[in-house]
């Protein structure tokens, strides 16, 4: 697997090439690359709703081959694009009504111990409990593997205020889940 510099050389010719000659294939290829790593993103914003995550994704892509234009490179590709997501996932919570699905994460397999499993449930009830800021920076830093730059971007903050929101949120999590033990979960 390339590192981020080759991946972001790589978006950016990819973008270049959509861009100046109409190349869908080229734009096909950017969508690929970063399509699992969307919808994730926007699963965790969405609470796992998946149809209204996908519908988010779509849009999110199509906003993006719309306004490819206006990717300067100052971020990565794939930050421009989550930003894109981001963006596109408040402006429908205005009017969504979401089911709230918990994570759960079973699959049925075999591998899944219940302590792992009531670890992942009461994970994803305490970061609930967050604020949305402190969440979302919290996802985007340690979910997604983005700088405090990177999130920042995304979020339109500061990266000191991201850095603060996930300071807080770690914070937060710490204290919700101290006394955790899978006995104490069931």
């Amino acid at each position: 697997m390339a590192d981020r510099a080759t991946e972001s050389r790589i978006d950016a010719a990819l973008a270049e090439r959509a861009l100046k000659h109409d190349d869908r294939g080229a734009f096909s290829q950017l969508v690929r690359r970063h399509q699992g790593l969307v919808r994730a993103q926007l699963r965790r914003l969405t609470h796992g709703d998946h149809g209204w995550a996908d519908d988010l994704a779509q849009e999110a892509f199509l906003q993006a081959w719309r306004k490819l234009a206006l990717f300067r490179g100052e971020a990565g590709f794939g930050t421009w694009l989550y930003r894109i997501a981001y963006m596109t996932f408040l402006q429908s919570r205005r009017t969504h009504r979401p089911q709230v699905q918990y994570l759960t994460d079973n699959d049925g397999s075999a591998e899944d111990d219940s302590s792992r499993l009531a670890l992942r449930r009461d994970l994803g009830n305490a970061m609930q409990g967050l604020a949305e800021a402190e969440r979302n920076a919290l996802v985007l830093c340690y979910e997604f593997d983005l700088t405090h730059e990177e999130a920042a971007y995304i979020l339109n903050i500061s990266a000191g205020t991201v850095k603060t929101h996930v300071a807080r949120g770690k914070a937060k999590l710490r204290q919700s889940l101290a006394a955790w033990s899978p006995e104490s979960s069931g």
